[in-house]
Formats: C-alpha cells, structure tokens, sequence
C-alpha cells in the first residue's frame, strides 16, 4: 500500500463506490480506499479480495465506538424506519474521512453517491447539507453525480477532468452496470446497503441495548446477533437455536457472563449478560428452569435436570424441573416494542 495519495474515496465494498474510485484512478490520480466497519455495518475481512479483485489499495477502518456514541446522543438529522440515521452516518464518515487526509498526504474526498437514489440522504438538498455539516465543501467530489452539481475546486483547477465525470441521478443501476462494462470490471458487486440499523429483527435485538446498557459495546453487539434474545427486568438471557449458534455465542462470553449449560440431557446453551450488577439466585434460577424449556428431552424428563451454570469467577449445578419453563418471564423484544418507544427516546435525546 503507497504511503501517500492524492484521494480517498469511501469505499462501501459497492458498485457505486468502486466506479467512483475507478473514475479517479483512470485520470492518474492514486486513491485509496476506506472501508468504515462498525457492528451494524462494514465487511473487514473482504478487503484482501476487494484489493486483488479491483485494484485498489483499501484500508478497513473501525468507526465502532464513534458511531454508537452517535446513535446514543439521538442523531441530529433523524432516523429511518429503523434506527438507521443515513444523514448523521454520512456526516460521521465524511468528517472521519476529512481527519485522516494529512496522514496519507491527501487532497480531497470522494463518495460514490448519486443524486435520488436514497429518499433519505441522497436528496440533491440533503447532499448540500451533508457536504456543510461535515466541513467537506471543499473537499468531496461525488464523480457519479459531478455534472448535476457545481464543480468543485478539484474540477475548477483541473486536478480532475470534470469532462470525464458522470451525471448519473436517481435509483437505476442501467448506467453503471454499463460503465462497469467499459472499465472492464469482471466481479460486478451488489449494490452495497446492508447496513443491520435498517433490518426489523436486527433492530429489535439491538433496541435494548441501547435502552438498558450505558453504553452497549462491540461485544454487546455482536452477541445481539446470535440465538433467541430475552429479557426480563433488564436482565439479558441469549438462548441458542442449534449448534452453529452454540459454537458461536461460546466465541462471544466474556468477563462475567454466565454460562447455562444441560448436563443430563442435549440441549441449547445460554449466556446471560450481567452489565450492571450480578444476577441474584432467584434470577439465575428463573434463566436456567426457562432454557430447559428449549430442550425436547429435557421436557419430557420425568425427573430433575442438571444445569451446569458459571462464569469464570464460580461455577455450580442446579438440579431443576424443566415444568415451569413456560411459566417464566424471560420476553423476547419486538418489533412493536421498539416503533412505540423510539419516538419517546428520540424526543428524549
């Protein structure tokens, strides 16, 4: 990877983003790309291919921590459907992007954004706006959609060729996909989105941890991802659905977690979060007789099970009747959950 660049271009893994970068390079200036990852976006462990597939110098850039700092101060600009705030996101990454130029000897910017694409931030207006808000106005060529917005001191000055820039604007992918062709790219990505802010059940795992844990991390995160979510009284229980769950959430314990694991019979495990104080017994009681209700051989016991329960600093067996099961308080969150309460917290913020 060169020490130094004359761009660097936002690299979503995308097509948009690739023909941005791809427009540049073709004028002789060196770009490189930053690949921003956090836990609700971002595929770190594909820029080695993105390097040999395109040609491209890629660097993954972790935005974790920020970006849900961001998402806890409410998000100025507002959100989707989801929790996905697209117009604070894009200011995120475009000042992050701006504070990294002096170290790659860099002059300015590039998005692969394109005027009417996206409702929400990617109205001609809502560009303008993002451009201000970062401190970019300066900075941020958009090479996709140049000749529908005023040229900028990189087009005035002839540092880039406006001539050879796109007019690109609204949802079609016809445009690109023939430019792609003429650039001679082999391995057309998919449009790049993906981002887990706007998927219904991503949000609904994730809705409360921002509700209960001040602040929710990375690994808090990524273990919303796997098995069946519960929660009762902000206590966190994770139950998993099969083995591949299993295997996965025992990569995701950490410090002070307490592990639920059947003895007698086959079963799922459960990991349960302890964020603020530790589990009273009547709580892990209530964990270990409600994840014997997830095992078929455990219900049709005639007789006590054991459950094997502990963290790194104790470890016990309980010998418990798996009949209350159902009876348990454990919830798992909705959907319906989050849409009433996000306007509450959202005004709150």
């Amino acid at each position: 990877m060169d020490t130094t660049y004359d761009c660097l271009v936002l690299f979503s893994g995308g097509l948009d983003s690739l023909l941005a970068a791809k427009i540049l390079q073709q004028q002789g200036l060196r770009v490189l790309g930053l690949h921003f990852t956090s836990p609700f976006f971002g595929s770190p462990e594909k820029t080695a291919q993105w390097r040999e597939a395109y040609g491209l110098d890629i660097l993954p850039v972790d935005i974790g921590e920020t970006y849900t700092r961001m998402l806890l101060g409410g998000c100025r600009w507002g959100f989707g459907k989801g929790l996905n705030p697209c117009v604070d996101c894009k200011i995120l990454m475009l000042g992050q992007a701006r504070a990294m130029l002096p170290s790659f000897g860099a002059d300015f910017l590039v998005s692969g954004e394109v005027i009417g694409q996206r409702p929400m931030s990617q109205r001609k207006d809502t560009l303008g706006l993002i451009r201000k808000e970062a401190g970019v106005s300066d900075l941020l060529l958009r090479p996709l959609s140049a000749g529908r917005l005023p040229p900028t001191p990189m087009e005035a000055s002839g540092r880039v060729d406006r001539t050879r820039l796109l007019s690109i604007r609204g949802r079609g992918r016809k445009s690109q996909l023939q430019l792609a062709e003429e650039l001679g790219i082999e391995e057309v990505p998919t449009p790049a989105g993906g981002c887990l802010l706007t998927d219904p059940e991503s949000v609904r795992r994730f809705w409360p941890l921002f509700k209960h844990l001040h602040p929710p991390g990375t690994e808090d995160f990524e273990l919303s991802k796997v098995g069946r979510q519960f929660w009762w009284q902000g206590h966190w229980l994770v139950i998993g659905r099969n083995q591949a769950d299993n295997e996965a959430m025992l990569q995701r314990v950490c410090a002070g977690d307490i592990v639920f694991k059947l003895v007698d019979v086959p079963g799922p495990l459960a990991i349960g979060r302890q964020y603020r104080s530790p589990w009273a017994g009547e709580v892990v009681e209530s964990a270990a007789r409600f994840m014997l209700g997830f095992s078929p051989k455990a219900r049709r016991s005639r007789g006590p099970v054991t459950v094997r329960v502990g963290s790194q600093e104790r470890m016990e067996e309980l010998r418990l009747s798996p009949e209350a099961g159902a009876e348990q308080p454990w919830e798992e969150p909705t959907w319906e959950a989050f849409d009433a309460e996000k306007r509450e917290w959202i005004t709150a913020s």
